[in-house]
């Protein structure tokens, strides 16, 4: 479903019945556990930094950060760039292997560069494709691709 207002795509239920019948037709007789086998355990690692990332983002100790201290944050800013620079190759080798993950590396290079601009909000921002939206989209991507379950892979 569309979203115009924040001008993004939102999975329903019938998308995510829909993406059984389109994953096999997108995958065909690719090997999953070899075009992301070795990738996708170095990204959900790189996932385990990305949540703390988001938590010190919206939280400063046990208080909510109302981003008055502008060095706090661009420092967080900073720890999301060398994060991102661990994760764009292993983006970019998906997107190199499966063709339908071959956007989220350019997307996540523009939000980036548009948190570093001073649009805040393109951290955790909710429904306004920020950062978290996009690394959202693409770990459930991956998720639903590889018929796992975030319980199982302990993600969630």
């Amino acid at each position: 479903m569309f979203r115009e207002k924040r001008s993004l795509w939102q999975l329903t239920p019938e998308g995510r019945a829909a993406h059984v019948a389109a994953l096999a037709a997108d995958v065909g007789d690719l090997d999953l556990s070899e075009a992301l086998g070795a990738t996708y355990p170095a990204f959900v690692e790189v996932n385990v930094a990305f949540k703390e990332l988001c938590g010190a983002w919206q939280l400063r100790g046990e208080e909510p950060n109302d981003h008055s201290d502008s060095a706090y944050d661009a420092d967080v800013i900073m720890r999301l760039g060398a994060m991102h620079d661990q994760a764009r190759p292993l983006v970019a080798d998906m997107g190199d292997r499966i063709d339908r993950f071959a956007p989220y590396a350019g997307r996540l290079d523009a939000v980036l560069a548009r948190l570093q601009a001073g649009e805040t909000n393109m951290f955790t921002g909710v429904m306004c494709n920020s950062y978290h939206d996009v690394w959202m989209e693409l770990h459930e991507d991956l998720i639903l691709t590889q018929g796992i379950s975030r319980e199982a892979e302990g993600s969630f």
